[in-house]
């Protein structure tokens, strides 16, 4: 008979076997249960977030469970096209089971939908979720990657908690009971100490030294099983940072995680201010902050790479060390937050691609550099589009700007501007004496901006 792997076996049951996840099920239970009234919630689905092992799926799992509900299961890393979101998650939003059992949606680790080898996958999702009648839960480790940033703004967020290590050292010993399995509890210490939050790598830790030696004991663990290289959320670098004894430990910290320097700085940056209240402390590590700050730039002025161990030591140890007048708080739980400067990069991209797109167009018929063209010429086109009009919609034709260009020129008047411009383009195409060909139509919008845009006739040639 084949043997059920411990992660399988002792998966929770009910609401109640989920450990330590009390202020989520409150937000979630009366969620679903206005699911089960058949009052549709504002927020048709949730997003549940937290780092691997806390319970995510497993609390998906045993609601399922506990309201009789039939769980329809995606993994978004396996079922990512479009066409499989189709075929199983939009009709299971729409139908009730073949029983008539209510359903419940699942889509597991919707982070690891790709924006460039997934198109249309996460479009695909947000349509599913506006006219879904069953509710639809997903789950993420990292929900604020900038891909996301459109499913976040129209799901119920339900954050998990890392457990501790008395919540996993309970469950471990639990399992040996149940398994009659002789343990020491420094193993388990160890053990659960080991696992650092992750409850379903300590399962399988467990069952791994069990089955190898028949027992449980420090001296097998050790052993067995090596050490573990995780790669932590940006939240939980930033904590392990702030709270460092050590030089080695802050400077560890970086090392497990796949934000860059850049990013890292920005996330102390933000989340500082709200872990350290005194004022000498907090001045210091913005100081040693602001250094490692300084050799980045270094770095993109030289290319010398040497440095980046300088502005590591002062992002990591350098802050965390700064901390002396009160260390308690350091310790102390702070809701961290995404840094802001990131977010509000992200939401201007697209305006800010227009812009380089626009300024390389410019560059190209002026003979400039990019950098000049938004500079020194940007400025005064604006200026020009805000104020005539006729001169912009003349510019745009000569320039083949697109729309997206001359609304970012011009808010007020791009409307207008796009009216002239079809109005021109029509009546050089049509027939007459209007109509010119393509000498005389370049001379005469020449001599048209001259006569009222001066030294942009430059635009035409």
């Amino acid at each position: 008979m084949r043997r059920i792997p411990w992660v399988i076996k002792y998966r929770p049951k009910k609401l109640d076997d989920v450990v330590d996840q009390e202020t989520a099920k409150e937000v979630l239970i009366p969620w679903i249960k206005s699911w089960l009234k058949g009052a549709v919630p504002e927020k048709r689905a949730a997003l549940l977030y937290g780092p691997p092992g806390c319970g995510k799926t497993s609390t998906i799992e045993a609601i399922a469970n506990e309201f009789g509900l039939e769980l329809v299961e995606m993994n978004a890393s396996d079922y990512r096209r479009k066409e499989d979101l189709d075929r199983i998650a939009r009709v299971a939003a729409l139908q009730k089971s073949i029983t008539g059992r209510g359903r419940l949606i699942l889509l597991d680790e919707v982070d690891g939908i790709s924006g460039t080898a997934d198109v249309g996958a996460l479009e695909t999702i947000l349509d599913i979720i506006r006219g879904t009648k069953n509710p639809i839960v997903m789950t993420a480790n990292d929900p604020w990657d900038p891909k996301l940033r459109p499913l976040r703004e129209v799901v119920l967020l339900v954050e998990f908690k890392r457990l501790s290590k008395t919540d996993i050292k309970k469950v471990l010993k639990n399992i040996c009971l149940n398994e009659k399995v002789s343990c020491d509890e420094d193993a388990l210490d160890f053990l659960a100490e080991r696992a650092e939050g992750d409850l379903r790598s300590g399962i399988n830790d467990l069952e791994a030294v069990v089955e190898g030696y028949g027992k449980l004991s420090l001296e097998a663990i050790k052993n067995l099983l090596r050490q573990r290289d995780r790669e932590y959320e940006p939240f939980e670098v930033v904590r392990k940072i702030f709270i460092s004894k050590y030089a080695w430990q802050a400077k560890q910290a970086a090392q497990q995680t796949d934000l860059t320097p850049d990013e890292l700085i920005q996330w102390i940056n933000e989340n500082l201010p709200r872990q350290i209240s005194d004022p000498e402390d907090l001045w210091r590590s913005y100081e040693a902050l602001s250094k490692a700050d300084v050799y980045m730039g270094r770095i993109v002025k030289t290319g010398n790479w040497d440095l980046l161990a300088y502005a590591t030591d002062l992002m990591t140890a350098g802050v965390s060390l700064s901390i002396v007048n009160d260390i308690k708080s350091k310790y102390r739980w702070v809701k961290y937050t995404f840094p802001q400067k990131v977010l509000l990069m992200a939401k201007t991209r697209e305006v800010r691609q227009v812009r380089e797109d626009l300024a390389s167009i410019i560059a190209r018929h002026l003979n400039i550099s990019r950098s000049t063209a938004k500079s020194d010429v940007i400025p005064y086109l604006r200026v020009i589009f805000n104020s005539n009009p006729e001169v912009a919609a003349k510019i745009s034709i000569g320039l083949n700007l697109s729309e997206d260009m001359i609304r970012y020129l011009s808010q007020s008047n791009a409307s207008k501007i796009i009216e002239i411009m079809n109005k021109l383009k029509s009546v050089r195409g049509g027939t007459g004496e209007v109509k010119k060909t393509k000498q005389s139509r370049s001379e005469g919008d020449v001599k048209s901006v001259k006569t009222k845009g001066g030294a942009l006739d430059k635009f035409f040639k």
